[in-house]
């Protein structure tokens, strides 16, 4: 018998057992050996491990079955050591098919979804206005949840969401794909080692357009109730997190909401000043209005230089001392996201995904978690009541430099 202190990486999948009882390990596996962890050398569970019935295998459920809930099973099927053991939705014909093309059981009970064992954690991609119900269900049924932005629709049921995964000791995390992207993860270090210089400008520009059958075939889309709003919070959030992520808090805007195009009840169209903590200014646009669609394009300057993203890839990078590591030749790509809803590169969220696992293994915490996904629609709100009320919204004033 060999006896052996497990440090962090070897203790995954570790069974625990009650303090002060010995335990065996099942994950890992020497050749002639047991090995024995005793209470206190490490306190890890993987749930999936007492919750699965093939050890290693994390089991996702999925809930939703429109474009993005096919989205998270692309990329789930992308991983491996990753099952999808149960889809929920309402649409009987796109859950049988999600179900034929990536496996999973199908279930149109929401609470024998909740009930289907293994299943380690959820991913959902249901309507806005419905993230924070289900997955406080499905937080009260032990599972880790990953939901497709915004994380809800208002920061009440946001606050909600939050408190009931802490209170049922489960992960929550959000697919901001942003912050995982490598150049994008480049500026994010480069603005933090003071790279860019004191910061003075941001710019923002989300011109998209969506057809509009985008609107009128969808049951939520474009509406309060599910949606939360328009092209702000659906399309254009990825850039408010984007942008919180690299300049930090906002503490001051001014806004325009308008419906310039589409037949809904919610905007289309928004402009939007914004005012930083660290004293810089900026500019967002967002829109589903703008024919035929361009790439998402964000410019930073700081006293150092500019930095001009397109999509998530740095296309300019002119500072007083140029980095060779963010100097490259433009690609030409095709920019799917500015005239259509169909994610067809699904590596972002397969790695946000891959993240979040790791999260559960090591109980350590996602890239972009419940708090963090919060900022974003706390700022969403506050340019929705500038342009309600005429007049500019403060926000955490106590940072204002």
């Amino acid at each position: 018998m060999v006896l052996v202190n497990l440090d962090e990486s070897d203790a995954i999948g570790a069974v625990l057992a009650l303090q002060h009882v010995w335990f065996l390990v099942s994950k890992k596996v020497f050749d002639n050996c047991v090995i024995l962890l005793y209470p206190g050398a490490f306190t890890l569970m993987r749930s999936d491990t007492l919750n699965s019935a093939t050890p290693g295998v994390v089991h996702i459920g999925i809930i939703g079955g429109g474009n993005i809930s096919e989205t998270h099973a692309r990329a789930a099927r992308e991983i491996e050591g990753v099952e999808i053991a149960a889809i929920h939705g309402r649409n009987h014909d796109k859950l049988a098919r999600l179900g034929q093309l990536y496996g999973g059981t199908v279930h149109e009970d929401f609470e024998s979804f909740l009930d289907h064992r293994p299943m380690t954690m959820v991913a959902i991609g249901s309507p806005s206005g419905l993230h924070a119900e289900q997955g406080i269900a499905a937080a009260r049924h032990g599972l880790h949840l990953l939901i497709e932005k915004p994380i809800e629709i208002n920061t009440a049921r946001t606050d909600a969401l939050i408190a009931e995964c802490e209170r049922a000791g489960v992960k929550l995390g959000v697919f901001f794909q942003d912050r995982v992207a490598p150049d994008l993860v480049r500026l994010k270090d480069l603005i933090d080692a003071g790279g860019l210089g004191k910061p003075i400008l941001a710019s923002a520009r989300v011109k998209w357009y969506r057809p509009p059958e985008y609107y009128s075939e969808s049951r939520w889309r474009g509406t309060r109730a599910l949606d939360g709003g328009g092209a702000l919070i659906n399309q254009g959030v990825h850039t408010v997190d984007l942008l919180l992520w690299l300049m930090g808090d906002v503490t001051r805007v001014q806004s325009k909401t308008i419906t310039a195009l589409h037949k809904i009840e919610v905007e289309d169209t928004v402009v939007a000043t914004i005012e930083f903590s660290n004293g810089a200014v900026g500019t967002l646009e967002a829109t589903t209005s703008v024919y035929p669609g361009y790439p998402r394009r964000l410019e930073l300057t700081g006293s150092e230089g500019t930095i001009i993203v397109e999509d998530d890839r740095i296309v300019a990078a002119d500072l007083r001392h140029p980095l060779a590591e963010l100097s490259r030749a433009k690609e030409e790509r095709v920019h799917h996201s500015a005239n259509s809803p169909v994610v067809s590169d699904v590596g972002g969220h397969r790695r946000l995904l891959e993240d979040f696992i790791r999260a559960i293994e090591i109980n350590g915490s996602p890239r972009c978690n419940g708090n963090e996904a919060r900022r974003s629609v706390e700022l969403v709100e506050a340019i929705y009541e500038s342009s309600l009320t005429g007049r500019p919204v403060r926000l955490h004033p106590e940072k204002t430099i």
